[in-house]
């Protein structure tokens, strides 16, 4: 059974409202669509859990499990995803939608006059000083995406990963394959999310908070599953 210690650079250790909590990192092979993503947290975390811990689980993960992970060479960008691309704020911690090809995969998501609004109303937004509102109103679906990077573990670096499906329902499924609760979330260098939970005992905000400094990595850490136990 595999040793849990932190990812480089990352604490094992985060206070949150005067109680520590370890963030172990799991982990795994590289998840691909040929995997059941309740099938590899049975294998590769259920061994390390004891009673009161939390799992939480990348998104990507459970996307890529779900063949949401699409080839770059299969997206073909219409003119008005390449045309909307030139106004996206380009970020320094991921793409986004700043490229057509994950702009291409919002319009086909979320649909062509929504993000069309959601432009629109960014638009104006920055008009008057305000960022943020594309997403607010694209959604989930479009500020899941995410585009590939040159750090991006192959062969997900050619790919646009698109959110996952169900959350919810992925996080309970996994929840009774491993007897605990499970957290479906979307972590990175600027903030984390729940994206689904497998019951009302996760606590959304704690869990947020626990992850904000993204103990699971994005790069070549190969550890897409976590535990969020209490330290003492």
């Amino acid at each position: 059974m595999q040793q849990l210690t932190p990812n480089p650079g990352k604490n094992g250790v985060i206070e949150v409202g005067g109680v520590g909590y370890l963030r172990l990192p799991v982990k795994t092979h590289v998840i691909t669509d040929a995997d059941h993503i309740a099938d590899v947290a049975e294998h590769y975390v259920k061994p390390h859990l004891i009673p009161g811990d939390l799992v939480f689980i990348s998104e990507k993960s459970v996307s890529c499990s779900q063949r949401r992970a699409i080839p770059l060479k299969d997206i073909h960008p219409r003119p008005l995803a390449r045309l909307l691309t030139r106004f996206v704020y380009k970020s320094p911690y991921g793409i986004g939608l700043g490229i057509p090809e994950t702009m291409e995969m919002a319009l086909q998501e979320c649909g062509t006059g929504r993000i069309l609004l959601a432009a629109g109303v960014s638009a104006f937004g920055k008009l008057i000083g305000r960022r943020g509102w594309f997403y607010q109103i694209a959604g989930y679906r479009a500020e899941s995406i995410d585009g590939p990077t040159p750090y991006t573990l192959p062969p997900y670096n050619e790919c646009v990963v698109l959110g996952p499906e169900n959350p919810d329902q992925v996080a309970g499924d996994i929840s009774l394959r491993l007897g605990c609760p499970v957290a479906i979330v979307d972590a990175n260098d600027l903030n984390s999310k729940v994206l689904g939970a497998s019951d009302r005992s996760v606590d959304r905000a704690l869990l947020c908070k626990a992850l904000k400094d993204n103990p699971l990595g994005q790069s070549s850490q190969q550890t897409p599953m976590g535990i969020l136990r209490r330290a003492d």
